[in-house]
């Protein structure tokens, strides 16, 4: 035991002599360089107060605005080389020009074929996509709603066995198992029969989940594929813009969207965060369009080689003419939220009710402003978020709105059963959406996304329903469970939502 005491006290009192020594270097480096080290203090604090007006005067949300502007001052020197590095990126630069022209080029493939009456509701909506997103609402077209996984992966394996010409599939995620193993069985039987197939994920798939050879498999077996924007071993911020769409198109008759991927938790057959509820919808009818032209603009970001977009725009419709389907598209190289804008179309009409459900909720400053106003006009609002999360940092940052949101009258509700990634807003019985968009900075401002608007379509009310249905597994949080939260975790969340913005 003394011999032991020893040791400890021999040890205890080389660390202190350490960390006197080296408190008395840094003493003497401070008293010797002292007149350096108060120019550069000036010299930061000026360069990072000149930017952090720079930043204050930019068409930026005000969000983002301010999380730069805290990332500046805490870090004067790195903060302000950083926000210059993200600013000039060329890369993204050239990315951006690509897609302009690419949509440019192809606006004629989605004309609106008439806008709505001025007195009508959907005139002011139908406008702006028209005007600035390029996306024509249809009145010919139909939706089915699948409140599962499960439901959809049926279906999906249905439909791809008719196919006769073409199927195009772009995916966030592909990952190997049941589901995709069973889809690309069908799709090496396609191309035997001459069926041309595309496929295109996104590069964090080649990070963490195929093989970086999986396009050339694919090509060895007649499937075309290419994958958006790979992650490199280099500090590029486009790299940050990721393709989270979920978009399957058949011979331009029949289109899938939706949150769910191609990987084996979106059909239950894992467990990783308890029950996974998802949910998609299969777009027929004229509407198929849009989605079709959608896949072709992002494949041909990459793609040098002129494509023929009529080969694969089919002459279809469905009898439903007071029904509208309208399927969009939302990117970041341009300053059209266009997702975002479509919710907070739905939320500032609402009349009843606006039901939403989303895995993340980091809503900016113009979302928590239509949510807090439709509750002050006496809509209902509701908000289904998940109990169980795949992504704690987001979860502690949405933990952080709820007394906010919970006192301006709007209820939030958490899926006790497990995890939630559907994207659905429904309104009025009248109105919904179904797509990728979450309710956070990444997929209103950083992703390309995608979703399909309907109004007066069957399904609107499958959706209510099956809204209804979640909301018996739910549990409501009360201001009351927001106080009892642990303080460490709350604390967390508030110094993690001030770079949310940029995450």
């Amino acid at each position: 035991m003394k011999k032991l005491s020893r040791i400890i006290f021999g040890r205890t009192f080389f660390l202190v002599l350490a960390l006197l020594l080296q408190a008395g270097v840094l003493f003497l480096l401070l008293a010797e360089f002292s007149s350096f080290l108060i120019v550069y203090y000036g010299f930061a604090a000026l360069l990072s107060l000149l930017m952090c007006a720079h930043v204050a005067n930019l068409d930026m949300n005000p969000n983002m605005r301010m999380s730069w502007i805290t990332v500046i001052m805490a870090m004067p020197i790195f903060g302000v080389l950083f926000f210059i590095f993200v600013r000039i990126q060329p890369q993204a630069k050239k990315i951006n020009k690509r897609i302009d022209d690419i949509i440019k080029n192809t606006r004629k493939y989605l004309p609106q074929k008439e806008l709505f009456h001025e007195d009508t509701d959907l005139f002011g909506l139908s406008r702006y996509m028209n005007d600035y997103a390029g996306y024509p609402i249809y009145n010919n077209s139909d939706v089915k709603y699948f409140a599962s996984g499960e439901e959809k992966y049926e279906e999906l394996i249905k439909q791809l066995k008719t196919a006769k010409r073409f199927i195009f599939l772009e995916y966030f995620i592909i990952d190997e198992g049941k589901m995709w193993d069973s889809i690309l069985e069908i799709l090496k039987e396609k191309v035997k029969e001459g069926v041309e197939v595309r496929l295109m994920y996104d590069g964090t798939c080649m990070f963490a989940l195929l093989p970086h050879s999986y396009p050339k498999q694919m090509k060895k077996l007649g499937i075309k594929c290419m994958v958006y924007s790979p992650i490199r071993p280099a500090l590029a911020m486009y790299q940050n813009n990721r393709d989270h769409r979920k978009i399957l198109v058949i011979d331009g008759r029949v289109a899938f969207t939706g949150g769910i991927n191609l990987a084996d938790e979106y059909i239950n057959e894992i467990k990783r965060f308890g029950h996974w509820k998802d949910n998609a919808v299969m777009v027929t009818g004229e509407a198929v369009r849009s989605f079709t032209v959608m896949f072709l603009q992002i494949w041909n970001i990459q793609n040098t080689q002129k494509e023929d977009y009529e080969k694969y725009l089919t002459e279809t419709s469905v009898d439903n003419e007071n029904a509208y389907v309208m399927p969009y598209g939302d990117q970041p190289f341009d300053k059209e939220n266009v997702g975002e804008y479509v919710y907070m179309d739905i939320i500032n009409k609402a009349k009843k009710y606006v039901y939403i459900t989303t895995p993340y909720l980091i809503p900016d400053n113009e979302m928590l402003t239509c949510l807090e106003h439709a509750s002050k006009r006496g809509v209902d609002v509701k908000i289904i978020m998940p109990h169980i999360t795949d992504k704690p940092s987001a979860y502690l940052i949405a933990r952080t709105y709820y007394p906010k949101l919970i006192e301006r009258g709007i209820e939030i509700y958490e899926y006790t059963p497990g995890f939630v990634h559907a994207k659905t807003f429904v309104a009025d019985h009248r109105k919904a959406v179904v797509g990728t968009v979450n309710m956070d900075f990444r997929s209103l401002y950083l992703n390309l996304e995608c979703g399909a608007y309907m109004e007066n379509v069957a399904a609107v009310k499958d959706i209510y329903d099956d809204y209804m249905n979640t909301l018996k597994k739910c549990k409501q949080i009360t201001l009351k469970d927001c106080n009892e939260y642990n303080p460490i975790l709350k604390l967390l969340g508030k110094l993690l939502w001030i770079i949310a913005p940029l995450m």
